[in-house]
């Protein structure tokens, strides 16, 4: 058991803890800098100067200039706008998307909706290495596409998709095809470049980055055109209007500033591989993300204990971790299934997600946790 207190949270994908800056950024604009952006007095353009400044930060983290930047509640909003805004701006002569088969629920609910009102959707499957290919998805690209929107990391496998030899393909094609990129899980971890990545459109969220849930952001490339989705007042160029969370705004500016992409990354591929030894040494253990998985993010199968016991069984030992995307809570993974890994492994299915803050002795705690779990869970 740990020791009380003492939490080994491995659960970042999910959901990041808030940086203290972040936190402190919030609370500061909730306390003094509390008025609303729109407002003309002096409050107002305190209020509209934070505003600025945050998108000033997400910008920066995407190479994209300010006025392409619109803030949304999150990942999933981003998600939507993209998608429906696209289809919609152009559903007059291109009625035909495509999405990979394992993007995020966000990407593949909304194209299941967009099939009922007349659009054809065409997924495209990873292959065996885990990933989608460039030339898989070109050859589904015509004219009658609009949009194209394959995720950056996979939020479960943490596989890495080439998205800008993917959109590069697309756009050697028919260059007036649009391509979004959901890239929740890579921000903050990959140095990214909406320009190199031959994006359009890249959807980004606050809450894995540790600033607050509830905020995010949509790339817009300038000269792209999307229906929004809200009416109302003049914010956000009136494409997200509504009065801006200005707090989880100014916290996910915070936290764009405290990025350390390069030393992260070295710092979490060496736990990552530490993780891997420990996990494969388990007799029953076997790895479910690709050899090109973002270092953020391990599934792993653990024998033949369903992943939600495991998950509890961990978790009363003060470690915590998740059976897949916690937007799916608990349902069987449809990208694991996708991958073919079989019903088994993927009733078993465990993903580990890291952050700056972990350390070794949380992979310790995961490992004797599972090694423990694996020999009184499967004899119950």
């Amino acid at each position: 058991m740990g020791a009380k207190g003492l939490e080994h949270y491995l659960d970042n994908s999910a959901t990041t803890a808030v940086s203290k800056a972040a936190a402190d950024t919030a609370y500061r604009v909730m306390t003094e800098t509390y008025g609303n952006p729109s407002s003309l007095h002096s409050k107002g353009m305190e209020a509209e100067a934070e505003l600025k400044r945050a998108r000033k930060a997400v910008a920066s983290k995407l190479k994209v200039s300010d006025e392409e930047v619109f803030f949304t509640s999150g990942g999933t909003e981003a998600n939507n706008l993209a998608l429906f805004g696209a289809a919609y701006a152009n559903v007059r002569t291109r009625k035909k998307i495509i999405i990979s088969s394992v993007e995020h629920s966000s990407i593949t609910e909304a194209a299941k909706r967009l099939e009922t009102e007349g659009f054809e959707v065409e997924r495209i499957s990873p292959r065996s290495d885990g990933t989608v290919h460039a030339e898989d998805v070109a050859a589904a690209a015509d004219k009658n596409t609009a949009l194209v929107s394959i995720m950056l990391v996979n939020n479960e496998t943490g596989a890495v998709m080439s998205v800008a030899d993917i959109f590069e393909a697309v756009k050697e094609k028919d260059d007036k095809i649009l391509c979004h990129t959901d890239a929740v899980q890579a921000f903050g971890k990959l140095a990214l470049k909406a320009k190199a990545l031959n994006a359009d459109l890249i959807s980004v969220s606050g809450h894995k980055v540790h600033a607050p849930k509830g905020v995010g952001a949509l790339y817009i490339k300038k000269g792209v055109r999307l229906v929004p989705r809200q009416y109302g007042g003049e914010q956000e160029k009136k494409l997200r209007p509504g009065t801006e969370n200005l707090p989880a705004i100014a916290a996910l500016g915070a936290a764009c500033d405290e990025f350390d992409i390069d030393g992260n990354y070295e710092n979490v591929s060496a736990l990552n591989a530490y993780a891997k030894e420990k996990l494969l040494s388990i007799d029953g253990v076997e790895l479910n993300s690709p050899e090109n998985a973002l270092p953020y993010v391990l599934n792993i199968s653990a024998g033949r204990v369903r992943s939600e016991t495991m998950l509890h069984f961990l978790e009363e030992r003060d470690v915590f971790v998740s059976s897949g995307s916690a937007c799916a809570k608990g349902k069987p993974s449809h990208v694991l299934s996708v991958l073919g890994l079989g019903r088994e492994r993927a009733d078993s299915a465990l993903r580990i997600s890291f952050s700056k803050h972990n350390t070794k002795e949380d992979i310790d705690a995961l490992c004797e946790g599972i090694a423990l779990g694996l020999k009184v869970l499967a004899h119950r």
